[in-house]
């Protein structure tokens, strides 16, 4: 089974579950992030998020929800900052402190024209919160809280790039994808220090996935999309590293990996290559020059 030829009956490509699922690009992109659709792997192996199939069973199970497809749609529902706050019936201020101190995760975001990083939340996730936690929306927050936000405390990035992992971690099929994707969030100079061995970097490359930020816009600077995609919490960043080397001690029963004739490519270049938000900006036409000029035009970016 090859990559452009047929598929059998058992499994469809993306574009024919999107269609049956009756969902838009950006809706099934969503379903399968957040594993509302769960995915196989096609034959090629490759990265992470590469080549995934939908099974048929996969679709019949959906298809068979009551509601079929405005519950799956309800699911997949965003709201940000101003219709978050409506939900919870409170101020679009505290709605952000909320936020800002990790109460509910955001599911996707991106960067507008006035270069403001939008993050955007699951709806069903936003309600369920406010009714579990009725006690935080209209009294004073606890005082652990208002000293995280007063501290500039700030775990929405790192929500993000937990509910990425969470994902990656679970469409792995072995350790050696598993410890790519701790390898990617700790990304290449924490990698370096913590896989001296170059046999097991060029390895942890080719299966390097990237934490998707979905589409982030043209007015994105690199230099932004890059920070959210990398671990910088210090407690973020102990963590990947203790997940990436349980993984790797797994990996290691493996037989060993022959390095390439030529040697590896360094893990830096490689990695940069392999991000799918620049595959994106090619594919949709929506132009390098444009995007190149919103980079260099840009100072720091600011987030609500």
């Amino acid at each position: 089974m090859g990559i452009t030829g047929e598929w059998p009956d058992t499994v469809c490509g993306p574009s024919v579950a999107r269609d049956e699922l009756g969902l838009n690009q950006r809706e099934f992109e969503l379903a399968v992030q957040l594993g509302e659709v769960r995915t196989v792997p096609g034959e090629h192996r490759g990265a992470l998020g590469e080549h995934r199939m939908v099974s048929r069973t996969e679709l019949e199970r959906l298809r068979a929800e009551d509601g079929f497809p405005d519950t799956l749609r309800d699911r997949l529902r965003l709201v940000g900052t101003e219709a978050g706050a409506e939900l919870l019936g409170v101020s679009r201020d505290r709605f952000g402190k909320l936020a800002r101190a990790g109460c509910f995760r955001p599911a996707r975001w991106y960067v507008n024209r006035y270069q403001v990083v939008v993050w955007l939340y699951l709806a069903c996730e936003v309600a369920e919160f406010g009714a579990l936690n009725r006690h935080l929306l209209g009294r004073r927050l606890p005082a652990e809280l208002r000293a995280r936000i007063e501290t500039g405390g700030d775990l929405r990035a790192r929500g993000w790039r937990s509910r990425c992992v969470e994902r990656l971690v679970a469409d792995a099929t072995d350790a050696w994808q598993e410890a790519a994707v701790w390898a990617a969030l700790l990304g290449p100079e924490q990698t370096a220090r913590e896989v001296p061995d170059r046999r097991e970097r060029e390895r942890l490359r080719q299966l390097l996935p990237t934490l998707s930020p979905g589409r982030p816009g043209i007015y994105a600077p690199r230099a932004v999309i890059e920070s959210h995609l990398t671990a910088d919490d210090p407690e973020e960043i102990l963590f990947a590293r203790l997940c990436l080397g349980h993984a790797l001690d797994r990996a290691r029963t493996a037989p060993p990996v022959p390095l390439p004739p030529d040697g590896p490519a360094p893990l830096e270049r490689a990695g940069s290559s392999r991000r799918p938000w620049l595959r994106l900006l090619h594919r949709t036409g929506e132009g390098r020059v444009r995007a190149r000029r919103s980079t260099e035009r840009v100072g720091p970016v600011a987030e609500r």
